[in-house]
């Protein structure tokens, strides 16, 4: 037992000891180390329009939509820039204050927008789309992608999307258009321009 002992006292051996203890560190902190977040978490601000056919109606607007830190803040607006529905949604709820400054309650953004516009906004799952991706967790019933691997058509959650981007060197050739179906109500989202967090471009 004592010279098997003294064999983990020699140089060449203490080295290799050395060796798989750094090498066992290292593997743990690659188990350990944070995911990097979802590219729905990236914050971004989005202005556009969007037109909206529903019950046999139809309403359009401008729009402008912040997203960052679990807050999603979004304006429809004239195109002269009056607010006709300014909409903020966090962990407590969503809000919803309309141009007479009337106010609308409700746990989110799709069950508030039914009650305050008429038609749904499927806002938790438009972070996920809007950037041309899946909404994480929840299969696709069906995908379609071009050649560059974008989403061309994406069947999800009920809602049908499909897709027009900007070229590769305009926006980071994020989607300029998306065209959403689910039921008898379409929503089309057209992208003026997407800027990120700090307000580059």
């Amino acid at each position: 037992m004592r010279a098997r002992f003294s064999l983990l006292r020699t140089p060449a051996a203490c080295a290799r000891l050395v060796v798989l203890v750094a090498a066992g560190c290292l593997s743990a902190c690659a188990v350990f180390e944070p995911a990097p977040p979802a590219a729905s978490d990236a914050p971004f601000d989005v202005l556009g329009r969007v037109a909206v056919n529903f019950d046999g109606r139809a309403f359009s607007s401008n729009v402008r939509w912040q997203h960052a830190g679990g807050r999603e803040e979004v304006w429809l607006m004239t195109p002269l820039g009056q607010t006709l529905a300014h909409i903020v949604s966090d962990s407590a709820g969503a809000l919803l204050t309309a141009s007479d400054q009337k106010q609308y309650r409700a746990a989110n953004v799709e069950s508030l927008t039914r009650q305050a516009l008429g038609w749904e906004l499927p806002l938790s799952r438009l972070t996920w789309w809007v950037r041309g991706e899946p909404v994480s967790g929840a299969p696709p019933v069906a995908a379609e992608r071009d050649d560059r691997g974008r989403l061309t058509l994406l069947d999800q959650d009920g809602w049908r999307i499909a897709y027009l981007y900007y070229p590769p060197g305009e926006h980071g050739g994020l989607p300029r258009r998306l065209d959403l179906k689910s039921g008898g109500q379409e929503i089309r989202l057209l992208i003026d321009g997407w800027r990120a967090a700090d307000g580059a471009q």
